[in-house]
């Protein structure tokens, strides 16, 4: 069973901590003030976020990989230029749910080490390559027993685009047969993976328990083993927006930025064989703003966060609105008028200027989160 730890009390102790001094980065922020109660009715918000955001993303990615699959069982048999760019594409569509998904990236994605079997980085390419060189043919069921670090989405990447370091458009002459078996091998290991999630949101969340309800059930019917309320939920949601704010500011996009150019590292660049980084950045910050605001793009207008949040103080959820719009289209503009993949941007003057605004962005978001959100947990009553 998936046990979840609560992190209200950790929570208001970061608080606590930061009134009173805490450490001298907490000591830098101003604490809030707790004192001002409002009242919301979640239960619509959670409802609408369960099932029309988080389960209808496991399903678009359960759709999108098997149609990926079957794109790669089209270009093992039929090895054509269109082809393979048709399972290039399919790669990059079933990316877009995953990657907006992990701003929930909790509950079986978790618990079912669903994330590294499908999205570990970095890619051992070595040991990819010795597995190329040594072994006659590959199955699903051999591919399922290797490691986390020789499957799933950049196993696959590196396969269909190559090596990504003066381009990312790998000919269909440079794909070998044990390639391709070894590519659809692992598509359709990557498909199980994701219809098993699909399943634990929708069907039951634990494979060992036939008993055990779907996810979203422990969701929309808070007091139970893992989420003891309402406000259980809420708070996961809002930490797991912040926990994707902070690894695209401060890992993904930091790390390989380093503080200078002579500091750079291109090797940390996720995605970096289809120079999809970019594309990566902007669905993790776009997967937040599904959940802030209760739909996806072009969706129905229903209640997110964004809601909860306007029933304690409407102009910060004005104000937060606009940061996150602040950071896509900041995120979106480091490619600038060249449309320079990230792998590139890093070592170019004037991008490493957009990359620094960008990081600024999510940072404030990040700040707006913990500092002026975080404490409404406490301050909440249920309607």
């Amino acid at each position: 069973m998936y046990v979840k730890k609560s992190l209200v009390a950790a929570t208001l102790s970061a608080i606590i901590l930061s009134a009173c001094g805490g450490s001298s980065s907490e000591a830098l922020i101003e604490a809030p003030v707790i004192n001002n109660s409002f009242t919301f009715s979640a239960t619509e918000m959670i409802t609408n976020l369960t099932n029309d955001v988080i389960v209808a993303g496991y399903l678009s990615l359960s759709t999108k990989a098997n149609d990926y699959y079957l794109a790669t069982l089209t270009l093992f048999n039929s090895p054509t230029a269109e082809n393979l760019a048709a399972a290039q594409q399919a790669w990059r569509d079933v990316r877009i749910p995953w990657e907006q998904g992990e701003a929930h990236i909790f509950g079986p994605v978790d618990a079912l080490s669903i994330d590294p079997h499908l999205d570990t980085w970095p890619l051992n390419t070595s040991d990819l390559q010795a597995l190329l060189a040594s072994q006659s043919g590959f199955t699903a069921e051999q591919v399922k027993l290797f490691n986390d670090d020789v499957q799933g989405f950049h196993t696959m990447e590196f396969l269909l685009f190559g090596d990504g370091l003066t381009d990312n458009e790998k000919t269909i002459d440079e794909m070998t047969p044990l390639e391709r078996e070894y590519l659809v091998a692992t598509a359709e290991v990557f498909n199980e993976y994701a219809q098993s999630l699909a399943d634990a949101w929708t069907v039951s969340y634990d494979p060992s328990d036939s008993n055990s309800p779907a996810y979203k059930e422990l969701l929309l019917t808070a007091n139970n083993s893992v989420y003891a309320s309402e406000l259980g939920v809420i708070e996961e949601l809002i930490q797991g927006m912040i926990g994707i704010i902070d690894e695209v500011g401060n890992g993904k996009i930091a790390e390989p930025f380093g503080t200078s150019l002579s500091t750079t590292d291109t090797s940390l660049v996720e995605s970096q064989y289809s120079w999809n980084s970019l594309a990566d950045f902007a669905d993790n910050i776009q997967g937040v703003q599904n959940i802030f605001r209760g739909e996806f793009i072009n969706g129905a207008n229903k209640q997110g966060i964004i809601d909860f949040i306007a029933a304690a103080d409407s102009e910060l959820a004005s104000r937060m609105n606009s940061q996150i719009n602040d950071a896509l289209t900041a995120i979106q503009a480091i490619k600038g008028e060249h449309n320079l993949p990230f792998r590139q941007a890093i070592n170019d003057a004037d991008a490493r200027l957009r990359i620094q605004s960008a990081i600024e962005s999510l940072s404030l978001v990040q700040t707006s989160f913990e500092r002026d959100v975080l404490p409404l947990l406490a301050q909440w009553h249920a309607n």
